[in-house]
C-alpha cells in the first residue's frame, strides 16, 4: 500500500522543492540584483542606501536555499550527489561568492575603507547570480550520468545554452534589485532605479526567449512537452502571463508606481519557474532520473514532509513580519 502512493509522494516533493526555490529566487533574487546595481551606484551615499534596504533582509532570505540543500538531500539523495559532483566548479564559486558578499556587508559597514567591500559585495552578488544561471542552465542541458552515477567531465556544465541562461538569471536578478529600489528608496537614487528596471527588463526577456526558443529546438523532451496536442493547449498560458506581467510592468514604470513593478517582475519569474518546472517533469537531471527513481523511500518522504510542513509556515510568517516592522524608505545614515 505505501508503494503505491510512493510515486504520488515523489511528485509532492516535486513540486514542493520548486516552491521552495522558487521562494529563494524571488527573495534573494532581489538582494543579489541590488548588489549587482551598488556596483554602479553614483555615490557612497546611494551605496549606503541600498546596503541599508538589505540590512534586515538579506541573511534570513538566503536561509530558503539552505532549506532546499536540506530537502533536496533528504527526498532525492541521488539527485544531490549527480548535482553537487556534476555541477562541483559552479555550486563552489557560487558558496565562494555568497561568503565574499556576506563578509563584504558585515567589513563594510565598520571598514574605515570601504572601497574594497563595496567591490567584494558587488562581484560577489554577480558571481552567485552567474553560476546559479550556469547550474540552472547545466541541469537543463542535461547532466551525464550512469545509473545513478555522474558520468561526465569536469567541464560539461560549460556550454553556450549554460552562458545565456546565466546572463538570462542575471538580468532577472538585476530588474528584481531595481523594482525592489524603486519601493525602498527616493528622488535621484529612485529615478536610476526606474531607468535600470526598464533595461533590466528588456534584457530579462530577451535572454528569457531566446531560453525559451533553443531548450525545445536543442532538447527533445521539452520539445515533446511544449509542441505536441493538447500539452499545448494547458501550457500556453504560461508564456501568455509572463508576457502580461512584462506590460504592466513597463506601464507601472511609467506611470510612476512603486510598488507594482516589483510584483509585475515577480509575476514573470513565477510564471518562468511554474514553466520550468512542468517542462522537466517528471525528470529531476533530465532527461535520464526521474522523479520516481531517484526519491527516498515512501515512510522517509512522509516523516519528511510532517516536519517541513510545520516548518515552512513559520518561516513564511518570519519572513512576512520581517517585512512588515522594517517597511519604508531606506535612509543613508540610519544604518542596517
Amino acid at each position: 500500500m505505501i508503494q503505491d502512493v510512493h510515486p504520488f509522494l515523489a511528485d509532492i516533493w516535486f513540486w514542493l522543492l520548486g516552491f521552495i526555490l522558487m521562494l529563494y529566487v524571488v527573495l534573494d533574487g532581489f538582494t543579489l540584483g541590488t548588489g549587482v546595481i551598488s556596483l554602479f551606484a553614483k555615490s557612497e551615499e546611494q551605496r549606503d542606501i541600498m546596503m541599508n534596504s538589505l540590512g534586515s533582509v538579506w541573511d534570513a532570505n538566503e536561509t530558503w536555499l539552505v532549506v532546499f540543500g536540506g530537502a533536496l538531500f533528504g527526498a532525492f539523495p541521488a539527485v544531490y550527489g549527480i548535482i553537487l559532483h556534476g555541477l562541483y566548479i559552479p555550486i563552489m564559486l557560487m558558496i565562494f561568492a555568497l561568503i565574499f558578499r556576506g563578509v563584504a556587508f558585515e567589513f563594510r559597514e565598520h571598514g574605515r575603507h570601504k572601497r574594497r567591500w563595496n567591490m567584494a559585495f558587488g562581484l560577489g552578488s554577480i558571481g552567485a547570480a552567474a553560476t546559479q544561471g550556469l547550474a540552472l542552465g547545466a541541469l537543463l542541458g542535461g547532466i551525464p550520468v550512469d545509473g545513478l552515477s555522474f558520468s561526465g567531465s569536469v567541464w560539461h556544465w560549460l556550454h553556450p545554452f549554460a552562458v545565456l541562461t546565466a546572463a538570462g538569471v542575471v538580468f532577472g536578478y538585476t530588474l528584481l534589485g531595481a523594482t525592489y529600489l524603486v519601493i525602498k528608496t527616493e528622488d535621484a537614487l529612485q529615478r536610476q532605479a526606474r531607468r535600470i528596471a526598464w533595461w533590466a527588463g528588456w534584457l530579462t526577456v530577451v535572454a528569457g526567449i531566446g531560453v525559451s526558443v533553443w531548450t525545445p529546438l536543442r532538447f527533445d523532451y521539452v520539445a515533446q512537452r511544449w509542441l505536441d496536442w493538447p500539452d499545448m493547449a494547458w501550457l500556453a498560458p504560461l508564456p501568455i502571463i509572463a508576457g502580461a506581467c512584462f506590460f504592466m510592468l513597463l506601464r507601472g514604470l511609467r506611470c510612476g508606481f512603486e510598488r507594482s513593478p516589483f510584483f509585475w517582475s515577480v509575476g514573470i519569474f513565477v510564471a518562468s519557474l511554474v514553466g520550468l518546472g512542468v517542462s522537466i517533469h517528471p525528470y529531476l537531471v533530465p532527461p535520464e532520473v526521474t522523479v520516481v527513481d531517484a526519491a527516498s523511500e515512501s515512510k522517509t518522504l512522509v516523516f519528511m514532509l510532517t516536519g517541513i510542513g510545520i516548518l515552512i509556515p513559520i518561516m513564511m510568517v518570519y519572513n512576512g513580519y520581517q517585512y512588515l516592522v522594517f517597511r519604508g524608505k531606506a535612509k543613508a545614515h540610519e544604518g542596517y
